[in-house]
């Protein structure tokens, strides 16, 4: 059975040249900084369970929100890549979905000093 592409929401500080990188690979992506740049974290929740996606974030907050808050979510990679260039978070990405893209959905993973955390 051939398996569906994930669908992605970018958020603000993850950068335009992943968002481009996915979309050139053929996934469906929206970017937060299209569409609402200063959109609270919540409400990024609730579009991305809404509309299905996956968040791609670099904020630390969304631990907070599923975890503390027990907000729903239909799944959230964030990249732990302080200082990153957009090449350094392109290759993370890039890797994640090589090895991870099927357990991304409605998982909390967090990418951190070369090792990805897959949490329910």
């Amino acid at each position: 059975m051939l398996q569906k592409k994930p669908k992605f929401l970018i958020d603000a500080g993850v950068g335009k040249k992943v968002e481009l990188w996915l979309l050139r690979r053929g996934y469906d992506v929206k970017n937060i900084r299209d569409i609402e740049p200063k959109m609270p974290d919540k409400k990024v929740l609730n579009m991305a369970v809404s509309e299905y996606r996956i968040v791609i974030t670099m904020d630390k907050d969304f631990g907070e929100l599923v975890y503390n808050s027990k907000l729903p979510h239909a799944g959230v990679l964030l990249l732990r890549l302080e200082g990153a260039k957009a090449d350094e978070k392109i290759k993370t990405v890039e890797a994640i979905l090589e090895k991870y893209s099927d357990k991304l959905l409605h998982n909390f993973c967090v990418y951190k000093n070369g090792r990805l955390k897959i949490r329910k």
